[in-house]
C-alpha cells in the first residue's frame, strides 16, 4: 500500500506532458491486468463469478457489485435498523497545458493538484411494515482543482464547489418514506441507507418528504451513477444538461412519488430550487420558485434476449434566473461593462429540459450504458453545471470476470454543448457560475474517462484513473488537459 501511495505522489509532481499521459494510461490500466493475474489463484476459493442476466428481456440487468460491496464492520443484522458509513477520497492533478489566455472561471493552466473529501453516516428506522425514517450526517470538504472553475464536465462530482462553506458536518439527507402496497405478491428488496425494507410489493406506490438529492432516485444507471466506485466526472455519472434542483452540495428539499409495477415505473419529483445560482440558500415559496421532474423506466433491453433499461426524464425549473440574450444585449447598449447575467431585478424565469438513459446487458460481465441529454439554453444554467447538450455512452466490466467479484473497471466518452446565446454571452467576456474565460472560441467540450476499482481489504478500495478533456470550457483556445485521478473509498 505504502509504495503504491509513493507512486501516486511520484505522478503527482510530474510536470511532463507526455510523461504525465503515458504513466497515467499505464497506472488506469494495469490494475485491471497485473492484479487479477496476481491475485486470482488466491482468491479462485473464496471468489464466485457473477451469473449471467437472465435472457427474459423483461428483467432488469444484474445488481452491479457496487450494490453489495464489502465492508469493514458488520451491520446490524436486525432489519429494522440502519448504521453504516462511508469515506471518499479523490486526489487529481494536471499538468501546465497550452491556453492562449484565462479569465475569471478557467481552469489554471498551470500545473496544479487537489483532493477532496466526503464523509457519510447513513442511518435508518423502520418504524412499521410500510414506513421508514431516514437520515444522514454528511461532512466534505477538501479542495478542488481551480476551485471548480473552468470546466464544463468537472472532472470530480464530490468536490464542494463553494470554498467558504462551513466545513462542520450537516445533514445530508433526512426523509420519511412510505410504502404503499398495491398487490399482495413481494419482490426482495436489496437493503440501503436508501431503503431499509427486506422485500416490497411488487406493484406499489412509494412517497419519500424531507431532505434529499435528485440523483439519488432519477437518472440513474448500475454503472455510471457513482462517483465512490465508478466514473468521477460530472457529465458521465449524471446527465449534464439535467439542471436538477440542488443547492451547493446537490440536495433539496420536497417530495418523491415512485410508482412501481412489473416491467416499469414512473417517478415524479417536487423539489425547492437555491436563490441564487449555485447557492447555498433555498427559497421556500414553492408557489413561485419550485422544480418539477419526471422519470418513466421500462425495464427491457434494446438487444434481443439481453436485459436492459430505458428511462426517459423531463425536468422544469422556475427560479431567478437570467436569459443570455437579455445579457448580452445590456452589454451591447452599454449599460454595463461586460455581460452579467445576475444584472436583472428579481424575476421568475423558466427552464426546461428532456434526457434519455439507456442501459444494457452485453454478456454476464459487461454493460454498457448511454445517455443524451438538451435543454432549452436561453436560460441561465443555474444548479448543476454549464451544460445544454450532452451524449455520453460507456461500458462497465464486472471483475467476477477475472475472480475478483469486488472490482470493477470502466470507461466512458462524453460530448458537452450549449447554444448559440450561451455562447455569445461566453464570448462577450460574460461569466458563468462555472465558465468565463473572457472570449470563447467555440467548440464541444469531449472528455473521456477510464478507471479501475480494485478491492484491496475487507471495506478498502482503491482507483486509480484517467481523463482526457479536448476544449475545456468549450474553448478551441485553451487545452488539451490531462487529469490523472486516485481514488480511496472506504466502506463500513
Amino acid at each position: 500500500m505504502i509504495l503504491k501511495l509513493k507512486f501516486i505522489f511520484i505522478i503527482i509532481d510530474l510536470t511532463d506532458h507526455a510523461t504525465w499521459l503515458a504513466l497515467a494510461l499505464a497506472f488506469a490500466f494495469l490494475p485491471g491486468i497485473a492484479v487479477p493475474a496476481c491475485w486470482a489463484q488466491a482468491q479462485a476459493a473464496s471468489d464466485s463469478t457473477q451469473p449471467a442476466a437472465a435472457p427474459n428481456a423483461d428483467d432488469p440487468p444484474d445488481p452491479p457489485p457496487s450494490a453489495d460491496p464489502e465492508v469493514m464492520l458488520p451491520h446490524f443484522k436486525d432489519s429494522r435498523f440502519w448504521l453504516s458509513g462511508q469515506m471518499n477520497f479523490i486526489a487529481q492533478a494536471h499538468p501546465d497545458f497550452h491556453a492562449d489566455y484565462s479569465g475569471p472561471h478557467s481552469l489554471s493552466p498551470r500545473y496544479e493538484k487537489a483532493t477532496s473529501r466526503v464523509m457519510t453516516l447513513y442511518t435508518g428506522v423502520r418504524l412499521n411494515n410500510s414506513t421508514e425514517l431516514l437520515v444522514d450526517i454528511e461532512e466534505a470538504g477538501g479542495a478542488a482543482l481551480t476551485q471548480g472553475f473552468g470546466l464544463a464536465g468537472n472532472t470530480n462530482l464530490d468536490i464542494v464547489r463553494n470554498p467558504s462553506l462551513s466545513k462542520a458536518p450537516y445533514l445530508g439527507r433526512g426523509m420519511i418514506h412510505k410504502v404503499f402496497a398495491l398487490s399482495k405478491d413481494k419482490i426482495e428488496n436489496q437493503r440501503s441507507y436508501l431503503s431499509l425494507f427486506d422485500d416490497l410489493p411488487r406493484r406499489r406506490l412509494e412517497i419519500r418528504l424531507g431532505k434529499f438529492s435528485m440523483a439519488d432516485f432519477l437518472d440513474l444507471n448500475s454503472v455510471g451513477s457513482d462517483t465512490h466506485f465508478q466514473f468521477s466526472n460530472w457529465s458521465v455519472d449524471n446527465n449534464g444538461a439535467w439542471d436538477y434542483a440542488a443547492d451547493t452540495r446537490g440536495y433539496t428539499v420536497g417530495a418523491v412519488a415512485d410508482y412501481e409495477d412489473r416491467n416499469w415505473g414512473f417517478r415524479f419529483a417536487e423539489a425547492l430550487m437555491p436563490k441564487v445560482a449555485n447557492g447555498i440558500d433555498l427559497v421556500w415559496r414553492p408557489w413561485q420558485v419550485h422544480a418539477e421532474n419526471f422519470e418513466y423506466e421500462l425495464r427491457h433491453g434494446v438487444v434481443p434476449k439481453k436485459a436492459g433499461v430505458v428511462r426517459l426524464l423531463a425536468y422544469s425549473n422556475h427560479a431567478n434566473m437570467g436569459i443570455y440574450r437579455d445579457a448580452v444585449a445590456q452589454f451591447q447598449e452599454g449599460l454595463v461593462q461586460v455581460p452579467d447575467i445576475t444584472h436583472q431585478p428579481w424575476h421568475i424565469t423558466h427552464k426546461y429540459g428532456f434526457g434519455v438513459n439507456l442501459e444494457q446487458n452485453l454478456t454476464r460481465y459487461f454493460t454498457a450504458f448511454a445517455r443524451w441529454g438538451w435543454d432549452n439554453g436561453r436560460t441561465e444554467s443555474f444548479v448543476y453545471t454549464e451544460i445544454d447538450s450532452t451524449f455520453n455512452q460507456g461500458v462497465g466490466v464486472n471483475g467476477a470476470l477475472w475472480h475478483r467479484k469486488q472490482d470493477r473497471a470502466g470507461i466512458a466518452f462524453v460530448s458537452n454543448g450549449i447554444k448559440k446565446d450561451h455562447q455569445l454571452y461566453l464570448a462577450d467576456g460574460g461569466s458563468g457560475f462555472l465558465l468565463g474565460d473572457g472570449k470563447l472560441n467555440y467548440g464541444r467540450e469531449n472528455i473521456l474517462e477510464s478507471y479501475y476499482t480494485a478491492h484491496v481489504w475487507r471495506g478498502i478500495y482503491i482507483a486509480p484513473g484517467v481523463q482526457h478533456i479536448n476544449n475545456p470550457g468549450y474553448n478551441r483556445d485553451r487545452g488539451p488537459v490531462v487529469v490523472p485521478t486516485l481514488r480511496l473509498h472506504v466502506e463500513f
